[in-house]
This record gives C-alpha cells, structure tokens and sequence, in this order.
C-alpha cells in the first residue's frame, strides 16, 4: 500500500522533531556541564524553545528523555528542574556503568576492528584538540563516542541498551564534578583502553576498564567531599 501524501509529511514531520529532540537535549546537557544551568534550576520550555528557534513540542520531549535518565525533575504544575543527585546515586550508577563497560570491552576483544581501533584513537586526538581549546562540552562528546564505539564493538544490543540509559547522568555530573581538572589527562586516559584492546586480551581489557571507572568514581567522591568541606554525609 502507497503511503499518502499527507502520511509521508507526518513521517517527516515526525523524524525532524526527533532530530530536534536530539539538538534540544544535547544542548541543555551543555548549560548544565557548564555551569549555566546548576542543580535546582528551573527549565522554562518557552524559554529554551525561543532560545533555540524551535517550538515547544522537541523541548518537551527533551527534557522527558533528560527525566527519564534522572538529569532532569520534572513536577506537576511547576515544571522542570535539573536535578542534584547525591553522592551515592552517582556513584552507584558509575560503578555500574564502570561493570557494564568492562563487559562490554570484554566481549569487544572477539568483535572490534582495525578501523574500531583507529577510530577510538582519533577520538582521543580529538579529545586532545578539546583540551588545547579549553572545549569542556566537545571534549564530553568525544569522551561519549569512545566509549560507545567499544560498546557498539561489543555486538550486544541489549547492553549497549542498558549503558545508554546511564550514561548520560555519568557523563554529564562527572563532567562537571572535574571542571577545572586537567583535560589533557582526561583525554590521555583512554590510551590505556585502546592498548588493552589492540592486545586482545579480555582479561587484561575487563581489568583497565574497571580502573578507568574507578578513576572516575574516585574524582566524583573528591568532589563532593571538598563541596561538603570534607565531611562525610
């Protein structure tokens, strides 16, 4: 059966808002990771969609993804909030974001590729380049694509499924939870994943993925701790 004209355009229309969704959200994460839009602030749709050029419909469904991920609050009647979980929230979904990615890695040893390799290299060249520009927010895109490349590598959909639901609230706190640090050495970091994997040794990948996680764990505990004047909660 021929598609009508009027159910082709709904299907463009449809994907275009997608797309947008996808801009809309990316870009919030950004105001977040940079400070622009710190725990407890409101999300005024109106305001993002004017903002942005857009309507209001990708802005909604942005911040529904951001909620679903546990970025975003969103309260009846009073609107959306960025969220400010605590310290054993995060840590709790890094650690098992840190597992999933061992064995992700782990399985990615029999599946990845010449050209998987030499694209998570230039991922870190371009992390690279993110740092000489001071560019916190490309630098956290680039992290992301590294880490989903190897878990794309894996061949499990079904974990890759599960990564990408925690990745973004991983990502973005832990981002902001570095501000400051040393993005070179952030970037620098992944040598020691791509080495592990060029060796194709699961055992030996599992185990640098793990202490990679366990890096990020540890800066994100130093966060809080010295936001809390070093006390324990």
């Amino acid at each position: 059966m021929t598609a009508s004209a009027e159910e082709r355009q709904e299907g463009r229309d449809d994907l275009n808002r997608e797309v947008l969704s996808v801009q809309v959200k990316d870009k919030i994460l950004q105001w977040i990771m940079e400070g622009e839009l710190p725990p407890g602030s409101r999300i005024v749709e109106t305001r993002v969609a004017r903002r942005l050029g857009v309507s209001q419909a990708p802005v909604r469904e942005a911040l529904r993804d951001l909620a679903s991920v546990g970025i975003v609050q969103v309260e009846p009647y009073r609107g959306a909030f960025v969220r400010h979980p605590s310290r054993e929230e995060l840590v709790e979904a890094m650690t098992v974001r840190g597992e999933l990615e061992a064995l992700g890695a782990r399985w990615a040893t029999e599946r990845i590729t010449d050209d998987d390799l030499a694209e998570l290299r230039r991922l870190v060249d371009a992390m690279d380049e993110a740092a000489a520009a001071h560019d916190t927010h490309a630098h956290a895109l680039h992290n992301t694509a590294f880490h989903q490349r190897i878990m794309e590598a894996s061949g499990n959909r079904s974990l890759v499924w599960v990564w990408s639901l925690l990745e973004p609230m991983a990502r973005t706190y832990y981002t902001a939870a570095v501000s400051g640090a040393d993005l070179g050495w952030l970037g620098r970091r992944h040598l020691a994943i791509v080495e592990a994997l060029e060796s194709r040794d699961p055992e030996k990948v599992a185990e640098v993925m793990r202490a990679h996680a366990k890096e990020a764990e540890e800066a994100v505990l130093r966060h809080y701790s010295e936001a809390e004047g070093g006390g324990e909660e």
